[in-house]
């Protein structure tokens, strides 16, 4: 067995190595950037090495400063975590030329499976079912068009050396594969340094359903069941679980055999995936082989027990699997959450800045459920321009799919993030979303479910009600603390008021208190409308979660002080609240109400992020729909376009400028 490995990679994969390495009692290097420079990466690892630039290209995909790396620390191998240099058949080739030992498959599988255009061809060759498409190298934007009427309409541009939803776009019709064609190219070659894109058929109606596999140097190899992948947008997984919904055994032992006669087709040995595109009559069609371990793979870990990160270490230290087929069962469900630094109210815009404050749920097993989070980040880190905007991954899993979307529902409302914007509202508001809920997937679920984007949650009635006590009694605790101050001076005490105003959002409800006394724990019978409920709760001011029970539900929701008042966050549902006494209710409702500022003549940066074009000129007239501008942040671009017919007035930005959110990029007239 190895005694020292490197990672070479970040964020949260590199921790989630660290972890494994060291339970094997495996010494870990960590490499790092000029923004990693303080991760949470290089604190874990027992050594750490400084490789250069914040950008990628300058560090993290320089296979010449990994190499030097590992000959500085004495590494005998090096797992590479998933993107950056993890599907690069030539690192892997130059490691094995200096005695380093790649944690993953060997050269020949990389370069077979790992290029999209050829995996398909030797998929054809050893008659694994593909998607129609043109696997040859797309010329031009004039040969794209050419290729897609071929095919037939919708199709989808890829990058053949992509992942993780970059370089990629769906064409309806003509005019968007010449635009899908420059920016799937333009996306491929920033990303990844290669920007060959090929065409295939778009499968309408699709779930993205893909085999684990694992094998040996011996000949062994084993399938490990599926995930479902189908909650994606821009082609991005979101949420993953395993198994699927919607796969029978028949399906499954289909899918997993085909995946395991792919493997051995190629001598694959490590852990790797095969993915496919399942139509609604459970059809499935080779899609690609990723030939490294999957951002995913935290859901198979849960309901197989087998933890993959350290199957591939003993693999590439030449040992056998230590199971077979018959030995491998899926045991429960089990759900994956990424938790993205994006704004869902701006339509998943990218966020970066420092988190003020990060405070996940607690790890670990309970009586009916566990819950586990995969991060690389801390209260206090910088989520920088520079990477994806991952934070966290946090997993669930309990004995069935409902309950273990209810454990992550749980947890999701219980964990705090502040100082940036991110996809919490969302998760949460998924979680309770009834087509969800049921396994009514496909891989056009959000754009279906929120064609206009994503909104605050309005709360019903029964939710406006729980939310009401919520804040009822965080203000009876404040009030409560704030008259036991020693030096405060106050009148005698006075009888506890009954009558009590909530404000919540822009309603006003009337609450009774009926029976109780204020104290922390905090218990007492409170009246809304005609229903009467008891609320309980430890909560303390400060306390950013609030956990309790009202009547016999229990709630977890988050606290975060506004000015007079408070915010409440649960379930998608983000209001802010205010107690009043009756009068002030009435003097509240006088208040004048602050209207926003009028932005309609102004194109404001969305994002922070890098301008890369500006496609109009001063005194131009466009057109609604037209270009206006391309923003790049955190490796995608973002096409910025006209919303209503106008004339461009002033330009304020140039391309190669790094810009904040809401900075304005152009004036209109």
């Amino acid at each position: 067995m190895f005694k020292k490995i490197l990672i070479a990679n970040r964020g949260e994969i590199a921790c989630r190595v660290i972890k494994t390495a060291r339970r094997m009692g495996i010494l870990t290097v960590a490499v790092y950037s000029d923004a990693d420079r303080d991760a949470l990466h290089v604190e874990m690892a027992d050594e750490s090495v400084h490789i250069g630039p914040a950008p990628a290209a300058e560090s993290y995909l320089v296979a010449d400063k990994i190499i030097a790396a590992c000959k500085e620390t004495g590494a005998e191998a090096v797992h590479p975590g998933y993107g950056f240099l993890s599907e690069r058949a030539s690192f892997c080739a130059a490691l094995e030329k200096e005695g380093i030992v790649f944690i993953g498959p060997k050269p020949k599988a990389i370069e077979a499976m790992g290029d999209k255009i050829e995996s398909k061809k030797f998929a054809n060759a050893a008659k694994v079912s593909t998607v129609p498409g043109h696997l040859g190298i797309i010329d031009d934007a004039d040969h794209a068009e050419r290729i897609a009427a071929e095919i037939g309409y919708p199709v989808m541009i890829k990058a053949s050396a992509g992942g993780g939803g970059k370089g990629m776009r769906i064409a309806w019709s003509k005019d968007e594969v010449r635009d899908g064609f420059e920016r799937a190219r333009s996306e491929a070659k920033s990303s990844f340094g290669d920007d060959r894109v090929f065409i295939e058929k778009f499968v309408v109606d699709p779930r993205h359903i893909e085999i684990q596999v694992l094998a040996d140097a011996h000949g062994n190899v084993v399938y490990l069941g599926e995930r479902e992948c189908s909650i994606q947008r821009r082609n991005q997984k979101v949420v993953e679980e395993a198994p699927s919904p919607f796969l029978d055994e028949a399906t499954r032992k289909a899918m997993g055999e085909q995946s395991v006669a792919l493997a051995k087709a190629v001598d694959y040995q490590s852990a790797g995936t095969v993915e496919f595109i399942v139509d609604r009559d459970r059809n499935f069609y080779f899609l690609e082989m990723n030939t490294r371990l999957q951002v995913e793979h935290p859901v198979t870990e849960l309901v197989t027990g087998i933890d993959l990160v350290e199957q591939m270490i003993r693999v590439a230290a030449g040992e056998k699997l230590p199971f077979k087929q018959a030995d491998i069962g899926l045991h429960g469900w089990a759900i994956e959450s990424r938790l993205y630094a994006e704004d869902p109210y701006r339509n998943f815009l990218p966020s970066i800045g420092r988190l003020t404050r990060y405070r996940p749920p607690r790890e670990g097993k309970t009586e009916t459920s566990v819950v586990r989070n995969d991060t690389g980040v801390f209260e206090g880190a910088e989520i920088s321009m520079y990477y994806d905007p991952m934070i966290a991954k946090l997993c669930t899993w309990a004995p069935t799919r409902l309950e273990a979307i209810e454990a992550m529902g749980e947890a999701l409302d219980g964990f705090v993030v502040d100082g940036i914007e991110h996809n919490m509202p969302f998760l949460s508001a998924l979680m309770k979303h009834p087509r969800w809920r049921e396994g009514r997937l496909s891989t056009g679920f959000i754009a279906e479910e929120y064609p206009d984007g994503f909104a605050p949650v309005t709360p019903d009635e029964d939710q406006t009600a729980l939310l009401s006590t919520i804040a009822l009694s965080c203000s009876l605790i404040e009030s409560n603390r704030r008259e036991r101050y020693a030096d405060r001076l106050r009148p005698a005490a006075a009888p506890l008021r009954e009558s009590w105003i909530v404000k919540l959002g822009a309603d006003y409800l009337p609450v009774t208190l009926l029976e109780g006394v204020v104290t922390i724990p905090f218990e007492m019978d409170i009246q809304i409308g005609t229903q009467t409920v008891t609320v309980a709760t430890d909560w303390r001011p400060g306390d950013s979660v609030w956990a309790g029970t009202v009547g016999d539900r229990k709630l977890t929701a988050q606290i975060r002080t506004v000015l007079n008042g408070l915010r409440i966050d649960w379930q998608g549902i983000s209001v802010r609240t205010r107690v009043f006494t009756p009068r002030q209710a009435e003097l509240d409702k006088l208040m004048p109400v602050k209207l926003p500022p009028d932005t309609s003549k102004l194109l404001l940066c969305p994002m922070p992020g890098l301008v890369v074009a500006i496609a109009v000129a001063e005194g131009q007239e466009v057109k609604a729909g037209e270009t206006l501008a391309i923003v790049e942040a955190m490796k995608m671009e973002n096409v910025l376009r006209a919303e209503r017919d106008l004339v461009i007035g002033k330009i304020n930005a140039k391309p190669g400028e790094s810009l904040a959110v809401d900075a304005v990029i152009m004036e209109f007239t």
